[in-house]
């Protein structure tokens, strides 16, 4: 089977999976982030599932131990990809997003259960105070946070520098910092057809709280960015 045939079949399969999610979710949501958190985590391995025995894509988690208690994930982002696998695979941390995404109806409800953080791309000072205060009830009860900090999906092997709500979140929460470098771009660029193949995910050595910000930043940024040299 070629990619481009695979690539459709997988879009064709998450679509109608995803649909089947979003109709039940207003049901779940009855039962509150307790339900809402294993049955993302169901989508989340469906999508684990057609992407490995339909693209033929997985993977392959290496590096550093996660550190005990609530962490600050900061990861490299080149595809859908590890939107969905990142979040299960790591136990389920609340998940910084784009708030775009939390005003699609349902899912944008389902994902505030969940737990997300909207942030504005505009990155304003009000918006900025938000992030905060979400991300506080979060630290209130011992969950880790996952945030994405150069932004948008970007090609493999580029480099842009953080969002400023990174430094915000790290001074807010007061956590380690978990940076995961992956390659996903090289399977699952943002147009054209996915290529099967394995996708590497380095955990990077947690980052300690409380470091200056130039130094947080210029060290996430490198750990992030570990697999593109």
């Amino acid at each position: 089977m070629g990619d481009v045939l695979r690539t459709w079949l997988f879009r064709l399969m998450f679509a109608i999976g995803s649909l089947i999610v979003v109709l039940v979710i207003p049901f779940v949501a009855l039962f509150g982030p307790r339900a809402m958190i294993p049955y993302a985590h169901g989508w989340a391995r469906f999508h684990t599932f057609i992407a490995r025995y339909v693209m033929g894509v997985r993977a392959h988690f290496e590096g550093a131990a996660i550190p005990p208690g609530p962490v600050l994930f900061a990861a490299k982002h080149e595809a859908m990809y590890e939107t969905l696998e990142l979040p299960y695979r790591l136990g389920g941390p609340a998940v910084v997003i784009k708030r775009e995404l939390a005003q699609i109806p349902l899912w944008g409800w389902a994902a505030r259960i969940y737990g997300a953080l909207p942030v504005d791309r505009e990155a304003s000072a009000k918006a900025l105070r938000q992030l905060m205060t979400d991300a506080a009830v979060f630290k209130a009860a011992g969950r880790s946070v996952i945030v994405f900090p150069e932004g948008t999906r970007m090609p493999h092997g580029l480099r842009p520098p953080l969002r400023s709500g990174f430094a915000g979140l790290y001074r807010a929460l007061g956590y380690p910092v978990v940076p995961i470098a992956l390659d996903s771009g090289r399977r699952w660029p943002r147009e054209g057809h996915a290529r099967s193949g394995p996708i590497r995910v380095l955990v990077g050595e947690a980052i300690p709280p409380g470091l200056p910000r130039r130094e947080a930043e210029e060290r996430v940024h490198a750990a992030i960015n570990a697999l593109n040299d």
